[in-house]
Order: C-alpha cells, then sequence, then structure tokens
C-alpha cells in the first residue's frame, strides 16, 4: 500500500508526463527573450538526436512524431544564434529531414487517416516556416502535399470563431504561424497560471509571437525547465488525468477499498476529482481546465462512482453525437478508445445492454475494427493493445463474443512488442491481465485464475528485457488532445 501512497501523491503533482523534442524546441527557440531557457532546451534536444539524425521516440518508430519532431528541433537550431556551435547536430538532422520527407522514404507511412492529433494541424506552418528557413522539403508529391487541405477541413469547423482557450485547437495554437495571429481571441488564450491550455509549445508560441515577452508565459516555462532536465512535457500540469487513472486502477485490484487505511490513502485525491467535477460539464485534464474533454469525465464518472460518490452522467451524455460519443467538440474523427471509455460510464450509470447508447457505442466499436486484426487501433494511442484491453474491461457482459475475440488475439500475438520495448509491453501486461480477470469473472469462471506468469511468457518476454528496456518520451502529439 505504501507505493500506491506514493504514487497518488505523484499523481497529485500533474508532472508525471515525460519531455518530448518537439515542446522543447519550441522552448529552445526563446533565445531572443530569455538565454538561459533556450540554453538549457538546447543542449537537451542535442543530447538527444536520434542516431540517424532524427529527433523523436526512438522506438516505437511514428512517422508524425519523427517528422514534427524534426521539424521544431531543425527550425530551432538554424535559427539560433548556436548554429555553427551547433554545426554536427544541423548537418545530420538536414540529412535526416530530407530522408523524412523524401517520396522514397523507406519505412512506416503516413496514413491521414490514422495520423496522431494534431498532425495536420501543425505539420503545414512547420513545412513553411522551414522552407523559409532554407531548409529542403520535399513533399508536393508525397501524401504531405495533402495536408494543407487537412488543416482547412479542420479550421473551418470552427464556423469563423477565433481561437481561445475553450476550443480545442488552443492546444496547437502554433498552428497559426508567425503571419495567422489575426486568428486568434489574443486577450482569451492564457490559463490562470499563463500558459496557453498547458501546453509548453503553445505557451512559447504564445510569449514569442502573440504576446512577445509576455512574463506569465515565461514563468510557467520557467518552472518547468528550471525543475527538471531542461526538456519540456507535452503538459504540465495534468493531475486530474493522472489521478483517476491511478484510481481507475487501484479499483480493479483485489485491495479491500472498504479497509480504513485504504480510505485514508485514497480519499483526499477523490475529493479532489469530485471537487472539480462540474454538473453538466465533468472534468478536464487539470482542476483549473477551462475545457473539459469525454474521455477524462468518462473515466472520472466511472471512478467517482465506484468510489460511492454521486456524479452525474449527463456530463458524460453532453458529447454523445448520431452515431458515437465525441471526445471534445469541433472533433474531426471520433476516438475508439473514448468510447470505449463511455461504455464503461454506461455501464456503471446502470444502463444495460439492450439500451439504444449501449448499443449505439458498441455498433461504434464493432465497425471501427479493421478486417483481419483482433485489436483496435485509436488516434489518442500508438498502441492497439491498450484500447483494446480497456474495451475488454468495459465490453464485459455486454458483448462478450467481441470479448472473447480480442482475449483469443492477446494470447498469441503479444511476443513481437515485447522483444521490441520491454518497459511497454510490462505496462500492457499488467492492464491485460486486469482485463482477462474482470472477463473472466464476467463470463463465471473466476474460479480458475488468469495468472501474470501465463499473461508474460510470451516470445521470449524475459530473456529480453535487459537488451530492450526503454523509456519512450510521450510525444505531445500521441496524447489525448488536439482534435
Amino acid at each position: 500500500m505504501e507505493t500506491f501512497r506514493t504514487l497518488l501523491a505523484k499523481a497529485a503533482l500533474g508532472n508525471g508526463i515525460s519531455s518530448t523534442a518537439y515542446d522543447t524546441a519550441w522552448v529552445a527557440k526563446l533565445g531572443q527573450l530569455d538565454d538561459e531557457l533556450s540554453d538549457l532546451a538546447l543542449n537537451w534536444l542535442c543530447e538527444r538526436q536520434l542516431p540517424d539524425g532524427s529527433w523523436g521516440a526512438e522506438f516505437p518508430f511514428c512517422y508524425e512524431d519523427r517528422l514534427l519532431s524534426t521539424l521544431a528541433a531543425m527550425i530551432s537550431l538554424t535559427s539560433n544564434k548556436h548554429r555553427r556551435r551547433r554545426a554536427a547536430q544541423v548537418e545530420k538532422g538536414l540529412l535526416a529531414l530530407k530522408n523524412l520527407t523524401s517520396g522514397a522514404f523507406e519505412g512506416p507511412q503516413l496514413d491521414i487517416k490514422d495520423a496522431t492529433v494534431g498532425f495536420e494541424l501543425i505539420a503545414p506552418t512547420l513545412m513553411a516556416e522551414a522552407a523559409r528557413l532554407g531548409l529542403a522539403i520535399c513533399h508536393e508529391e508525397s501524401i504531405l502535399g495533402e495536408l494543407v487541405g487537412v488543416r482547412e477541413q479542420k479550421l473551418r469547423k470552427l464556423g469563423g470563431s477565433k481561437i481561445n482557450k475553450h476550443i480545442t485547437a488552443a492546444f496547437s495554437v502554433e498552428l497559426a504561424g508567425q503571419d495567422g495571429v489575426g486568428m486568434l481571441d489574443v486577450d482569451n488564450l492564457q490559463e490562470t497560471n499563463g500558459s496557453v491550455k498547458y501546453s509548453p509549445s503553445a505557451s512559447a508560441y504564445f510569449a514569442l509571437h502573440v504576446k512577445p515577452g509576455d512574463k506569465r508565459a515565461l514563468a510557467y516555462i520557467s518552472s518547468i525547465i528550471q525543475a527538471g532536465d531542461g526538456g519540456a512535457p507535452a503538459f504540465y500540469q495534468a493531475e486530474i488525468f493522472e489521478i483517476v487513472w491511478s484510481l481507475w486502477n487501484l479499483s480493479r485490484t483485489d485491495i479491500d477499498l472498504s479497509d480504513p487505511e485504504i480510505v485514508r490513502t485514497y480519499l483526499p485525491y477523490l475529493d479532489h476529482v469530485e471537487q472539480h467535477w462540474v454538473r453538466g460539464r465533468g472534468v478536464g485534464w487539470t482542476g483549473n481546465s477551462t475545457l473539459e474533454d469525454c474521455d477524462t469525465t468518462s473515466v472520472a464518472y466511472d471512478v467517482l462512482s465506484k468510489f460511492g460518490r454521486s456524479p452525474d452522467i449527463g456530463a458524460v451524455l453532453q458529447f454523445e453525437d448520431a452515431d458515437w460519443f465525441r471526445t471534445y467538440f469541433h472533433e474531426v474523427g471520433p476516438s475508439i478508445s473514448t468510447n470505449v471509455h463511455v461504455l464503461g460510464a454506461l455501464k456503471q450509470a446502470g444502463y444495460d445492454k439492450c439500451h439504444p447508447r449501449v448499443r449505439k457505442v458498441l455498433e461504434f466499436i464493432r465497425s471501427s475494427k479493421e478486417p483481419g486484426r483482433f485489436c483496435w487501433r485509436d488516434k489518442w494511442h500508438r498502441s492497439a493493445y491498450y484500447t483494446t484491453a480497456h474495451l475488454i474491461c468495459a465490453a464485459s457482459n455486454y458483448d462478450d463474443a467481441l470479448c472473447s475475440d480480442a482475449v483469443g488475439g492477446f494470447l498469441i500475438r503479444r511476443g513481437p512488442m515485447a522483444r521490441g520495448d520491454f518497459s511497454t509491453a510490462k505496462r500492457l501486461r499488467k492492464r491485460q491481465h486486469i482485463a482477462f480477470k474482470l472477463w473472466r469473472i464476467g463470463r463465471g469462471t473466476a474460479a480458475h485464475p488468469c495468472r501474470r506468469r501465463s499473461v508474460a511468457r510470451v516470445g521470449g518476454y524475459r530473456n529480453t528485457a535487459n537488451r530492450h528496456t526503454r523509456r519512450c518520451g510521450l510525444p505531445r502529439h500521441f496524447t489525448a488532445r488536439r482534435r
């Protein structure tokens, strides 16, 4: 229990998200405003350039992450006064950028339908800035050339409204570029802590181009960089998000939640979530957020209900659309994992499997699975195993056939992922164990325990631990924040 007490205390800080090359590159551009911040960020970038000259998570490979991170890093390096001192990094980066944008690029290619969230908003702006700096970008004949149209489609969703802190596009406010400040509601962008949507990159853009030298934005960024190793995370802070997911996992263990010691441990954190729940609106990633989302709201509803509180299901239902539930308003494409978590909330609210809302979500999930696959890929998560493990938890007793197919697929297809990235595999194995256990209980087979050892014994899992234990940064555009 001491471990969980420590975990909850860390979650309440809301600073558990890893630094990313993309966000750090934006901080590195602040040299004209704060040399110290810029130097710390530049050092972080140069120390983490990958062997092929690119930036981003080394594994698993994600084209969008590599391209955006490399573009942002190269723009920072080539427009910075330290360019000559970083000549070696610049030369390697130029080669990597050429390879990534070339039509002859070999490797996992971009599929706009499966692109990480926010990519279509940011990539065109970064490519235009890179071109102004003389960086070679070969995109006209590749799928990258389609992004401008996709970006315009997303912006049309705004209906002419200017981007402010109540609109999801503010997460990626840097999409406006140096010449597009006119599309922003300048006086209604910042949060109470000086940030723009609690994003270091959006806040750095604000301090550079929207309100140059803004002291509140710079103070927010400085508090992150000075407290860490020079890197900037995708979000800071996200304590509601971290607390509800910690409690969600706690609620699915064998721990007696009525034990007085256990209650004393989780009670302050549960109170924090309940205090920030807004009737009819739910919660966002952090307690002071001005923008709620369906995903966090659904999980928070599930958690608060399980722990004896009384949130209103109307906060979840506000996101209902004709054929699915939206994560945010103005969303271009639906999220499978968000709808999975809605299913969990509906189950907790007492909806039976014949209810139209339950049937709607299940039909959307069924129709979203690609032919020949046992799992579901989602725009918020690079791992299809994550979404599928959560589906097993939520759909048990709603659609057991759907769960059975997913469980069968898990038992025979996890080896390659485990060999590729041990730490990711280990985290997902824990989620799968929870999912398998709940599925067995739902089917009345709990007397035959699903052991962790049997879940782990796949594809030489243990033998690869020393060679493949890596902590991959969580790229900004991997996370639930854009559409």
